[in-house]
């Protein structure tokens, strides 16, 4: 099977254009050389997070094997850290790229009340979704998921 190189070598135009090469994201929480974990603002989705890999890429398969490990090694400790400090009902990962064609996942916290359980986050609300002071307020979100990454990074 042919490589297609423009896959691998993004050009200048494309990196531009892309919302993940010319912004962090969200609220950048952790990083490394290869990628990096923002909070998204959502006010249905407390605990929403990306990891983001740092240069333009399109697809998992467009890594070494080792980068792949090290990306999956990241979003799994994100899952432990949003579960651990949130206490979701359930964790959505999800890797699209439709809209921004850049690797990214994202870690998604569920709650049977919110917004749109069971369906997707994307799909049709099916209520008003609740969000819970306490830990699940904005101001902490960076501090609590900083510290919980810090100790499964």
């Amino acid at each position: 099977m042919k490589k297609n190189s423009s896959r691998s070598v993004p050009s200048a135009a494309l990196t531009q254009a892309c919302p993940l090469c010319r912004s962090a994201g969200g609220s950048i929480i952790w990083r490394d050389r290869f990628c990096r974990v923002v909070i998204v603002r959502d006010a249905d989705y407390a605990g929403y997070c990306r990891v983001i890999w740092n240069t333009h890429v399109r697809e998992m398969t467009d890594l070494p094997a080792a980068q792949r490990a090290h990306c999956m090694r990241i979003v799994y400790a994100v899952e432990r850290a949003v579960r651990d400090v949130f206490n979701p009902d359930k964790i959505n990962l999800a890797s699209f790229g439709n809209m921004a064609p850049h690797l990214h996942w994202h870690i998604i916290p569920r709650y049977a009340d919110d917004a749109h359980f069971p369906n997707p986050v994307w799909g049709k609300r099916r209520r008003s979704g609740k969000v819970a002071a306490s830990t699940r307020a904005p101001a902490k979100w960076r501090a609590l998921l900083s510290r919980r990454l810090a100790t499964l990074i």
